[in-house]
């Protein structure tokens, strides 16, 4: 009895470590699950120097803890006392257009942002044999996915975020939205669930890259985290 509950204690700490390895804790996994009004603001899955030298320290410090925080708190302010408090994020999202635009910019900016932290992280690696199959299927190749994907951000005008998604025939798809929009959103122009994020308000990238977006977009590229893009993308079309 002694050695199973000590294999138990060993295997717990363990499976939690191999989750925050992979970016994609059990606190983020269930955002989109619960209620509005439960949602508690979560955590990195890295430390903020850990994009170094891509994204700097001081970038990540600031962009999460004080951009994507007070979108959070503005967020769960909009909804307070309302019916949606007590809806997902993904249910207000699907009738978006139904509420005050606090409620889309703030949730926006606060979901869209999880999202983005889980896209990136050291050492991107690769994409997974099932979803480069999907890429070369759907762009020809991973280097056209790439000049795609790029463009959507580099043309982006103002501030925004570019998107690989899967839409409802489990097809992937390149788009752009404005501001805090996402594809999760009734009011984007394509609708479907978006797999890797990359934010392109200038709050992601100006003290290190200033006005030069486009490094900032060519360096995003060495920092995706493929194995839960992959695993999300697997997860969408099993």
């Amino acid at each position: 009895m002694k050695n199973i509950i000590l294999l138990i204690l060993i295997a717990v700490p363990l499976l939690a470590t191999a989750q925050n390895n992979n970016g994609l804790s059990n606190n983020k996994k269930c955002i989109s699950m619960k209620a509005i009004n439960t949602l508690e603001f979560p955590q990195l899955p890295y430390s903020t120097d850990a994009l170094e030298p891509f994204i700097d320290q001081q970038t990540v410090e600031i962009h999460y803890g004080k951009h994507q925080k007070a979108y959070f708190d503005n967020f769960l302010a909009a909804v307070k006392g309302t019916d949606a408090e007590n809806l997902t994020i993904l249910e207000v999202f699907k009738n978006i257009s139904k509420y005050p635009a606090a409620v889309k910019n703030n949730g926006g900016g606060f979901y869209n942002h999880v999202i983005y932290w889980e896209s990136i992280k050291p050492n991107s690696g690769k994409p997974s044999a099932k979803l480069a199959e999907a890429i070369n299927k759907k762009f020809g190749s991973l280097d056209e996915l790439k000049k795609q994907f790029s463009d959507a951000g580099k043309t982006r005008f103002g501030s925004g975020w570019a998107w690989l998604s899967v839409d409802e025939k489990g097809e992937l798809f390149v788009s752009s939205t404005a501001n805090q929009e996402s594809p999760l959103m009734d009011v984007a122009e394509k609708q479907g669930t978006p797999i890797l994020a990359m934010d392109v308000w200038e709050h992601a990238y100006y003290l290190k890259y200033q006005n030069r977006r486009p490094d900032y977009i060519e360096s995003f590229w060495q920092i995706i985290n493929w194995d839960v893009v992959s695993s999300k993308y697997e997860a969408l079309v099993k």
